[in-house]
């Protein structure tokens, strides 16, 4: 039977290694489109960032209504949905800031400037969602 996490499991459980977010954002039409990203947890937001002209890019500027699931598909199972409203912002400072600090959890320190300077360009978005909605569950299949 699956445990709800506490706000300190969910918070440690989604900053866990390198961990993916499957990104869920709001098509025009209405429809979900779904992709993974590299994320961090800041606070009560999560920050990520993606290609202005990207779908998850287009999607956001229109419409800031995601979801986002971090799971980990081992026995016996866990997952974290965090719902909330982006924010975006093309601010290049800040953007190489969270752009280096994400792929230094991902890539690791050393290469941490090399993605910050990669992905804190014109034509990035700096994204910051407010986590308004937090379903986790732990033990799924105990």
């Amino acid at each position: 039977m699956a445990h709800k996490m506490t706000d300190d499991e969910w918070r440690a459980f989604v900053s866990d290694g390198t961990r993916t977010a499957k990104l869920c954002t709001v098509r025009a039409d209405g429809s979900p489109h779904v992709a993974p990203i590299w994320f961090l947890l800041d606070g009560d937001e999560v920050v990520f960032n993606t290609g202005k002209e990207t779908v998850k890019g287009r999607n956001l500027a229109r419409d800031g209504r995601v979801a986002l699931c971090v799971d980990d598909d081992r026995p016996p199972f866990a997952y974290v949905v965090l719902q909330g409203r982006a924010r975006i912002s093309e601010d290049l400072g800040e953007l190489r800031h969270w752009a280096a600090r994400i792929g230094a959890r991902y890539m690791g320190e050393e290469r941490a400037e090399e993605f910050g300077a990669r992905n804190g360009v014109p034509g990035e978005l700096l994204v910051h969602v407010t986590v308004d909605k937090v379903l986790a569950q732990k033990a799924v299949a105990d």
